[in-house]
């Protein structure tokens, strides 16, 4: 703390008079050894020196992407039902973590299952390029594109 004061004091802030902080002042106080200071008195302003408001692109992308968006209404019908579908998924897996034995036995059936769709997938290069072009197929398919 007593780092602190000495470079407050280094800087040359002044002590706030006593009485009530104006509105949209913060105040801080510091503790020097035994006797409290009072703070520094700091009013946020805009238009500095190295504000900027830009906003980032991925904003501008989604932005962009909500505009071209003939059904807004569907859109957001859909987003609401994923989350309310996400927060059932939640509730039923916490419900399923509290049962005595289901969690464990639901583990060993999902290591099981990634040990064979590894295996019977991704090991040997036919199968692994087998699965990339059905992939790429169903992405058509629901996608609707040729690319």
């Amino acid at each position: 703390m007593a780092t602190a004061c000495r470079f407050a004091a280094q800087l040359g802030l002044a002590t706030l008079p006593r009485g009530r902080a104006p509105a949209g002042v913060v105040v801080a106080v510091a503790q020097c050894g035994s006797k409290v200071s009072r703070g520094v008195a700091v009013r946020a302003t805009s238009g500095g020196e190295g504000v900027t408001e830009d906003v980032p692109e991925i904003v501008k992308a989604a932005q962009d992407a909500w505009d071209k968006v003939e059904d807004k209404y569907a859109v957001a019908a859909i987003g609401v039902a994923a989350i309310v579908a996400l927060w059932t998924a939640a509730g039923a897996l916490k419900a399923i973590d509290k049962l005595p034995l289901l969690p464990g036995v639901l583990e060993i059936v999902g290591i099981g299952y990634t040990g064979w769709f590894t295996y019977r997938n991704l090991v040997f290069q036919p199968d692994r390029e087998a699965l990339i072009s059905k992939v790429k197929s169903t992405y058509k398919e629901i996608t609707g594109s040729s690319s």
